[in-house]
């Protein structure tokens, strides 16, 4: 048995107002994820529209009130209902490997989230956006010393560059308005249509 003071775990700063405290290590846990989050108002969890094709995850509202962005899977395994979706204090939500979701705080209050992954260890997170090359969609995120976005289909590898309008290298998939993938700057917020790529 082990046993975690959820305030004794380091906090890790992954954004201005977002703190994540990574309880699987703490908790000496070999099959599943644990990571606590709080989030301040206006803030999102650090990752982007993004999925995991070998975990799911569940994510329990413990204060606040959490929303997530979803897109609907073209593959008929991984559909879910897409769109947005708020999860409130004292609910859950689960997003099947190859359920693209991201989250974020948009009330007044700060957001308290424990975040379950299992299997623990994810190596295959794809953001939903076509090769380059040839068009398969999903492109999978090699998080090696600098990024690359790996084709899981022809196996060519696309390295992201910075924001075109500004230079900061914080870019982030998200939804457009009309609910397509597109990629926003953290620091201008200007958007593409694809992740702007090394030539």
């Amino acid at each position: 048995m082990e046993r975690a003071a959820i305030d004794d775990v380091e906090r890790d700063a992954s954004g201005d107002d977002v703190e994540r405290r990574r309880l699987s290590d703490r908790l000496d846990t070999n099959e599943i994820a644990i990571n606590q989050y709080r989030i301040g108002p206006g803030s999102e969890f650090a990752s982007g529209l993004h999925t995991h094709m070998d975990q799911e995850e569940v994510f329990f509202v413990l204060e606040g009130e959490a929303t997530f962005e979803t897109l609907v899977s073209s593959s008929p395994e991984h559909a879910n209902t897409g769109g947005e979706i708020t999860v409130k204090a004292g609910e859950a939500v689960r997003f099947a490997p190859g359920d693209f979701q991201s989250g974020k705080n948009e009330a007044t209050n700060d957001l308290v989230v424990i975040a379950l992954g299992a299997p623990r260890d994810s190596e295959d997170v794809r953001i939903p956006f076509a090769c380059p090359t040839c068009d398969h969609d999903g492109l999978r995120i090699d998080p090696s010393e600098n990024v690359t976005l790996v084709c899981p289909d022809c196996g060519d590898e696309h390295v992201p560059r910075a924001c075109p309008d500004c230079g900061h290298d914080d870019l982030r998939a998200a939804l457009s308005e009309c609910a397509q993938p597109i990629v926003v700057c953290s620091n201008c917020r200007a958007e593409f249509e694809s992740p702007p790529l090394q030539t």
